[in-house]
């Protein structure tokens, strides 16, 4: 017989990566107690499948072209990775997918674990199927939330279902180089995971439907498919993909629309991501379609999930007072950066409510209030050369109703010329003109990351352009295109 075990904590956390992590550090700071559930290792995707692994399989990759581009340093190194070293460094970095230093994190800031599969049953209700045999009854005092990610979505491809493809999971945790990989997919992971297998020497191909990480600014763009083809890698754009199958010898054919065919050892899937919310119970509380199916969750600026059947809400309460989504779950904005922000947002806002402290709809721009989400999302794509962008782009500020100017250049400054030799690089902003701040910035070209950060601080504080022309770049970095920039806008 299982054995049960009746609980209640204040806050129920179901997914324990960052953001459930954050979520349940600031409800604990906030004088409550928290629980995580979770079934796989603690610290989720990011820090064992995602962000981390594949960031370190790019880095190295990285740091020797920078070197072979500035004269003095090309002629020092070697011209090829060392594919081992690579690998041992990317498992040092996801601990080689242990988690007792997370665990040690979560039990030193007062959260308790427990290890299973959590479903809602009912208003603030959760069953637990523990990994340790025991079923887990457990109640909420003031909220659940669901910080559960996002899995793959496979497309609709003849022959995929029936094919052991690599999902970002298996190519991150890869611990040998495939001689030739095929990768569907032209969007952000995609094309790092592209060019990471490349410079570690497989021969890729990538193919994507449309054009190259067409949420950018296309000058930017076309800096990353210069990269990617100067690295090898076989690009096939606005190409369809008709049928995948497996050859005798192990290998993949994936037929394209276009009548081509190409073959590599390996296939990676790279074509998006969606919320994972089945098997949570959400029909509980008249969240689930008839058919099983979850639709996207409708959530607030504090994260309360909204559109609960009202006679699942809890007495006395409204029908979105305790269920609340966080990070992927929500379906948003699916960066972990992003997800911590808005969990630190949620973890705050419900210790807040508990003690009356707020009530209502939180001020855009509280500590409650996830409004960043909406103006100031800051995203950078990790290839050499890098991607980097924050808030709207010009299309979308356009169709939210600003009336928007842009201002772009070329990246040729002092600093981008002593960075390396031929550096090419793009920037540009995006300005309101009824209030004369801007509403986005992107940059591409090596190292543009570490201009981010800037913008988002100009967006976010909706710097005035005349007063942000006070802020000096130092001489001589690649910072000097902000003056550039401001110069070509007029001031």
């Amino acid at each position: 017989m299982t054995a049960t075990i009746e609980r209640e904590f204040d806050v129920i956390v179901i997914g324990a990566g960052a953001v459930g992590e954050n979520v349940a550090d600031r409800v604990v700071q906030g004088g409550l107690t928290a629980v995580l559930v979770e079934a796989a290792l603690v610290g989720g995707e990011c820090s064992y499948w995602a962000c981390m692994p594949s960031k370190a399989l790019l880095r190295p990759g990285t740091a020797l072209h920078g070197a072979q581009t500035v004269p003095g340093a090309g002629e020092a190194v070697t011209r090829t990775l060392d594919a081992a070293a690579v690998l041992k460094r990317r498992d040092y970095f996801t601990s080689n997918w242990q988690d007792d230093g997370q665990v040690k994190w979560v039990e030193d800031t007062g959260i308790e674990l427990i290890r299973g599969r959590g479903r809602i049953t009912g208003p603030r209700a959760v069953e637990v199927t523990g990994l340790d045999g025991k079923s887990y009854l457990l109640s909420a005092r003031h909220a659940v939330v669901l910080s559960t990610g996002s899995a793959p979505t496979a497309p609709p491809i003849a022959g995929l279902a029936e094919l052991d493809y690599w999902t970002t999971r298996e190519a991150t945790s890869a611990q040998t180089v495939p001689g030739s990989l095929i990768v569907l997919g032209g969007g952000v992971a995609g094309t790092e995971l592209a060019q990471a297998f490349a410079r570690l020497g497989s021969a890729v191909t990538l193919v994507a439907r449309g054009e190259l990480l067409s949420m950018y600014p296309q000058d930017a763009a076309k800096l990353v498919l210069a990269g990617l083809r100067a690295d090898g890698v076989d690009v096939r754009l606005s190409t369809g993909t008709k049928r995948v199958s497996k050859n005798d010898d192990g290998s993949v054919t994936v037929d394209l629309a276009d009548g081509l065919s190409v073959r590599a050892e390996k296939l990676l899937v790279a074509t998006g991501r969606h919320a994972a919310l089945d098997g949570l119970g959400l029909e509980a509380v008249g969240l689930g379609a008839a058919e099983g199916k979850v639709p996207p969750l409708r959530t607030d600026t504090t994260g309360l999930v909204e559109g609960m059947d009202a006679g699942n809400s809890g007495a006395g309460e409204s029908n979105d007072q305790w269920l609340y989504a966080v990070g992927d779950a929500a379906g948003k904005v699916m960066l972990t950066h992003q997800g911590k922000y808005s969990a630190r947002a949620t973890g705050d806002a419900i210790a807040a409510r508990a003690k009356g402290e707020l009530t209502g709809t939180p001020a855009p721009w509280s500590r409650f209030a996830q409004t960043a989400n909406d103006h100031a999302i800051p995203n950078v794509v990790f290839t050499d050369p890098e991607l980097a962008s924050v808030g709207r782009s010009v299309e979308q500020a356009e169709k939210d109703g600003y009336n928007v100017s842009s201002v772009d250049l070329p990246i040729n400054v002092s600093g981008s010329s002593l960075h390396s030799e031929h550096y090419e690089g793009w920037a540009q902003l995006v300005v309101d003109e009824d209030r004369k701040v801007l509403l986005g910035a992107t940059f591409a070209g090596p190292d543009v990351s570490e201009l981010l950060h800037a913008a988002t601080i100009a967006v976010v504080g909706q710097v005035p352009l005349d007063r942000l022309w006070h802020a000096v770049p130092s001489y001589p970095t690649i910072s000097e295109v902000w003056l550039r920039l401001l110069e070509e806008y007029g001031l």
